[in-house]
């Protein structure tokens, strides 16, 4: 297993500023970071699998210490797959703390080998959550603030074909 490698997991509907807070603050402990998209078909997703990562892909295209990808199945099976031994989560507040807790622990008695490293977000990115850009973007507000450039376009995109 590689230390130098962590894998960042999500569904990234779609990707913001504080999820490019904590992959960047990853680059700075791990030598390579894998976006692992999630491939969930029990969220109302709206950006398929297959889009999510061509952003994402475009928006770290000229960082060759970033891979995106996709899995199915459990984590810690494709953590191990990619020769990885942790999971970078982020945590934006307290709430988010007992679930991703819980998911840590669980991953870890499944497998003990694989570890969860929590990072604070930023403090200006501390509200951010995607349901909350979505919800901003389908009502008509600006989202510039919130998510990179190239994410606002295809949001811009996405609610004009609604």
């Amino acid at each position: 297993m590689n230390r130098h490698i962590a894998i960042y997991p999500g569904s990234f509907d779609p990707f913001t500023n504080g999820h490019m807070d904590i992959l960047l603050r990853g680059l700075e402990i791990f030598d390579t970071v894998i976006v692992a998209v999630a491939l969930n078909s029990e969220k109302n997703s709206l950006f398929s699998v297959a889009e999510r990562v061509d952003m994402i892909a475009r928006l770290v295209e000229d960082n060759p210490r970033i891979q995106v990808e996709t899995f199915d199945g459990l984590l810690v099976n494709y953590v191990v797959s990619k020769g990885a031994r942790v999971i970078l989560r982020g945590l934006r507040a307290v709430t988010d703390f007992e679930f991703e807790f819980q998911l840590a622990q669980m991953n870890h008695t499944v497998c003990e080998q694989v570890e969860t490293l929590f990072m604070m977000t930023s403090p200006e990115c501390a509200y951010l959550s995607s349901s909350i850009v979505k919800e901003v973007g389908r009502l008509g507000g600006e989202v510039g603030k919130f998510v990179p450039p190239l994410v606002m376009e295809e949001l811009k995109k996405k609610f004009s074909e609604d």
